[in-house]
């Protein structure tokens, strides 16, 4: 079967044609396009808003020289993309990975248009990149490096205009770097809002309580609003990871809290097992301690395979873009397939797991939990406000039970898939403030 095998790739293909650009099938930005052009091909949207969505607005890529411990020097390479601001101001993390590539950054800056666009955040969408290895660099030459980063930014970022948060490989402090240099720079008239340049900062420097838990949080909210109509009970479900970092433990302790029996984990550093339950908590310290879930004490290290083929009733990828490829696939046993990750699931992949009766629920829908956070933070920084996590928690509620709600009635209409059915939500939100406010000139 080849990669794309839809109407989508021909409509993806008649566009690039246009821009005469090269469609390739096994790219995953141009794979991601065609997948949001199905949808706005069922909705019948103007061909303008086709054109538009394909192509991010702005592709920023700067060098970064920067001294290292031992004097000598390194050139770091760094990328923002804008993909689209009709909604508002550009947002989307920054992420730091040794093989990041730009395509990648659009495909992310994409799929962040779709998530403000489906929860009805006043945001665009945006991404940024360091190809960097955070793990193989001392605390020191970790700053300096997101010191120059900011600095070569400069103007493409501002909390008006285009405000970052942390993604894979960077963190609290790291986005606490970022502000304070971006406010160094900074107009006297605009240092009070100035530290909204980004969210996901520690709280005592103006973040946001809840924010550090805000996707997985969002994440099993989503499953609170859509399990029960599968006829599956929260309480009762036994679930697989892939992915120890930050969207993958909080969800694994929240769900944790709700009965949920873990009973699969894969990093980094391999995959556990433990058909009993894996103690999420336990875990959690074990990978602070170590940096991987390798050599947990409580469950036995197995193959990928043997991961894979896990009989569980979630399947959660929460890691990094398409770690569930077709060979995989054929190898899961499970009932739905939540995507805690961006693009974790290839096309062939999302087919395959759907004509067996494997329900797949997005990543725009079930990860905005960090973005929506991220826009309270940004609300209360503007506001000079500080709100309590019970707040934090009730809103977020509310904006990702309403996600998925819209989700829902959509795919009912269109009688599609819950992703296609997603990116109708955001497309038609996006083409209506478009018909309001009109293409520029």
């Amino acid at each position: 079967m080849p990669p794309c095998d839809t109407s989508s790739c021909q409509s993806a293909r008649e566009i690039f044609h246009e821009l005469e650009e090269y469609y390739d099938d096994h790219n995953i930005y141009f794979q991601t396009v065609g997948s949001v052009l199905e949808a706005a091909d069922a909705l019948d949207i103007p061909h303008r808003l086709k054109l538009i969505i394909t192509q991010p607005k702005n592709e920023i890529m700067v060098h970064c020289p920067v001294e290292m411990d031992d004097g000598t020097w390194q050139l770091f390479k760094g990328y923002r993309v804008q993909h689209n601001n009709v909604l508002g101001p550009y947002k989307g993390g920054i992420r730091y990975h040794p093989e990041v590539k730009l395509d990648e950054v659009k495909t992310l800056a994409l799929l962040m248009t779709m998530k403000c666009a489906l929860a009805r955040l006043p945001f665009g969408g945006a991404k940024g990149a360091l190809r960097i290895d955070p793990r193989s660099v001392s605390k020191q030459e970790l700053m300096r490096v997101t010191r120059r980063l900011t600095a070569a930014l400069g103007d493409n970022i501002g909390p008006d205009y285009d405000i970052p948060a942390p993604d894979v490989g960077t963190n609290s402090q790291i986005m606490a770097w970022m502000a304070d240099t971006y406010i160094n720079f900074a107009e006297t008239s605009r240092k009070v809002t100035a530290r909204g340049i980004v969210t996901g900062k520690p709280l005592a420097f103006g973040g946001s309580a809840g924010r550090e838990k805000a996707t997985g949080q969002g994440l099993v909210y989503v499953l609170d609003a859509l399990l029960p109509g599968m006829g599956i009970e929260l309480s009762k479900v036994s679930c697989s990871l892939i992915g120890y970092g930050n969207v993958g433990s909080w969800t694994a302790r929240l769900l944790q809290a709700r009965g949920t029996t873990l009973k699969a984990v894969m990093d980094h550093t391999g995959a556990i097992l433990n058909e009993n339950g894996i103690d999420a908590e336990a875990l959690a310290q074990h990978v602070q301690a170590t940096g991987g879930v390798h050599n947990f004490a409580d469950a036995t290290a197995v193959n990928t395979e043997t991961f894979y083929a896990t009989p569980v009733d979630l399947f959660i990828p929460a890691a990094l873009e398409q770690m569930v490829d077709l060979e995989h696939a054929k190898h899961m046993q499970c009932k739905v397939l939540v995507e805690g990750a961006n693009a974790p699931t290839t096309p062939r992949a999302e087919r395959y797991l759907l004509e067996k009766g494997v329900e797949v629920l997005p990543a725009i829908l079930c990860n905005a939990g960090g973005v929506t956070v991220s826009y309270f933070e940004w609300k209360q920084n503007r506001q000079s406000e500080t709100w309590d996590e019970a707040k934090v928690d009730a809103q977020l509620k509310t904006i990702m039970t309403r996600s998925a709600e819209r989700v829902l009635e959509m795919a009912e209409r269109l009688d599609s898939s819950m992703r296609t059915a997603s990116y109708a939500a955001a497309i038609e939100h996006i083409d209506q403030v478009y018909e309001m406010r009109g293409v520029f000139p």
